[in-house]
């Protein structure tokens, strides 16, 4: 019977997950689109935010070679010209990107990407462009909800940049591939190590019996492995953020089991007496009702479970955008980016169902979204208060579900660590070092430092100043002649030292989509209104 329980519970915290993601995807076509690598590429005269919480500065120019920063020069002020005596030389078959003007910032971080899925028609080339279309050049994959062999064949051409895509983490859904439920510490152990050897570079868990999440995480650390956790409202009462902190996890994905810890006078979630885990209206509706029932901002118990987190080291990785339709239906689901750029099977996968997961529109009102932008407020102060005490937040968005779109949701993110609180320089650093950091990538990625790979994100509008100028739609201005002009949108993405034109990849995208729309006849209409003929 103890085995059955175990397995039942997990199964209902994956069932919604896995439902969703549906066959694997479609993987991307093995297209050379960037241009490069050179032997030298010489990036001139932009201005660098760099991750280091350190002010803009410029104009300079970054050498790379073979793949590796070797030079970051200053090469001039505001107010004079760039004096041409302190630029480095260009040697022979070496490329010059003129940057002037431009602004620089590391290749962003995705700290929780899925990619695609067969029930939303999202593939592979569709979702790695939309990404890189917005600066995206490193993802974590929590859980390769395809099937790791199909995310780990991705991560493998994506390093020989075979594919345009951005570089892949692979996390394992705890439990994928086994052929028996997990119900002893040992078969967990075993299956970790089997994960392992597959060469998978962490775990995603949803939740398990104390002892069988104790063990995995224990083997897994063993293995410097690192692993990442959405902890399910179907074993949180028994396992919070706490329990697994203490147990070695490296990062909290969500918000799910950091109210729990910081109850008072209950141990459960009050939920209501007909609350059905299965039916989402339930669970998110009453979820917007959480961080009120846990201690208030600043009390003993907050501060407590605050400073414990932190001395672990522990990683909050948020993805504020996912849920923000539940405090405003209305604008998620009418972003003006998705007349262009969503497929018709996403847009329907979106729509109101009880299928389908994170399309829990059964009715949902302003009272929900009352209960939900409370939430957030409380929500926030956790997150900005971890980030003002030395606490690692990163940026991480889980799109392809509740209207948030690849790429778009990214930049939303990053607006919304904003409202909660974060200066821009800290949003830019949660984008990046942050989140090389969170994956063991920092020697190599996140800052434009010497000796580090040769991702880069160059725009020619100021972020700091207005961060949706990183949409690719980019942000509305007024010229002095009142007329309505877009700036903005990422120039270029590089990784790996490969130019990628980033304006194209999004044309693809729009291209990809138009194509699919007219071959299933299809135009967007809002849920329950009628196309008009």
């Amino acid at each position: 019977m103890r085995k059955i329980y175990q397995w039942t519970a997990l199964a209902l915290g994956l069932f919604l997950q896995v439902n969703a993601m549906g066959q694997a995807t479609k993987k991307a076509p093995e297209i050379k689109e960037g241009e490069g690598p050179y032997s030298q590429l010489i990036i001139r005269g932009a201005i660098l935010i760099n991750s280091t919480l350190a002010p803009p500065i410029g104009p300079i120019d970054i050498v790379v070679e073979k793949n590796r920063i070797v030079s970051i020069t200053t090469v001039g002020t505001t107010a004079l010209p760039i004096d041409p005596k302190r630029r480095p030389a260009l040697k022979a078959g070496g490329k010059e990107l003129q940057a002037e003007g431009m602004y620089i910032m590391p290749g962003f971080v995705d700290t929780h990407a899925h990619i695609g899925g067969g029930s939303k028609g999202a593939h592979a080339e569709y979702v790695f462009k939309l990404w890189m279309a917005h600066g995206v050049t490193t993802i974590a994959e929590p859980g390769s909800m395809n099937g790791l062999e199909w995310t780990l064949d991705q991560k493998e051409k994506s390093s020989k940049n075979l594919i345009t895509a951005p570089r892949i983490k692979a996390y394992s859904r705890f439990g994928l591939g086994s052929t028996e439920p997990i119900a002893t510490p040992e078969q967990a152990r075993q299956w970790v190590r089997n994960n392992a050897k597959a060469g998978s570079d962490g775990i995603k868990f949803f939740g398990a019996a104390p002892e069988i999440m104790t063990a995995a995480l224990d083997e897994n650390k063993k293995l410097g492995l690192r692993s990442m956790m959405h902890h399910s409202q179907t074993d949180v009462g028994r396992w919070n953020v706490m329990h697994s902190a203490k147990a070695g996890l490296n990062s909290m994905e969500h918000w799910y089991g950091l109210p729990e810890a910081l109850f008072t006078d209950r141990t459960v979630q009050n939920y209501s007496l007909d609350y059905n885990y299965t039916n989402e209206q339930d669970r998110f509706g009453e979820a917007g009702t959480l961080w009120k029932q846990a201690a208030p901002p600043f009390s003993d118990r907050w501060n407590k479970v605050m400073n414990e987190l932190l001395a672990l080291d522990f990683t909050l990785s948020p993805t504020l955008n996912i849920y923000e339709a539940n405090r405003d239906l209305m604008r998620a689901r009418r972003a003006e980016w998705h007349e262009d750029y969503t497929m018709p099977q996403v847009w329907n996968f979106y729509a109101p169902s009880w299928n389908s997961h994170g399309s829990y529109w059964h009715s949902w009102g302003t009272e929900q979204e009352i209960q939900w932008k409370e939430n957030y407020r409380l929500w926030m102060a956790f997150i900005n208060e971890y980030k003002n005490r030395g606490g690692r937040v990163t940026t991480g968005t889980d799109a392809g579900f509740i209207y948030e779109l690849y790429g778009f949701a990214f930049v939303r993110e990053l607006e919304l660590l904003r409202e909660a609180g974060f200066h821009p320089l800290e949003v830019i650093k949660s984008a990046t070092l942050n989140g090389a950091e969170s994956l063991g990538l920092d020697k190599e990625l996140g800052s434009v430092e010497v000796g580090k790979l040769a991702d880069f994100v160059l725009i020619e509008e100021n972020p700091l100043k207005n961060l949706q100028v990183l949409y690719g739609t980019g942000a509305i201005k007024l010229t002095k002649e009142n007329k309505i002009t877009r700036v903005g949108g990422v120039k270029y993405t590089i990784k790996d030292g490969i130019i990628y034109d980033a304006k194209k990849l999004l044309a693809d995208v729009k291209k990809l989509v138009e194509e699919d729309k007219a071959a299933a006849g299809f135009k967007i209409t809002q849920p329950g209104v009628e196309p008009q003929k």
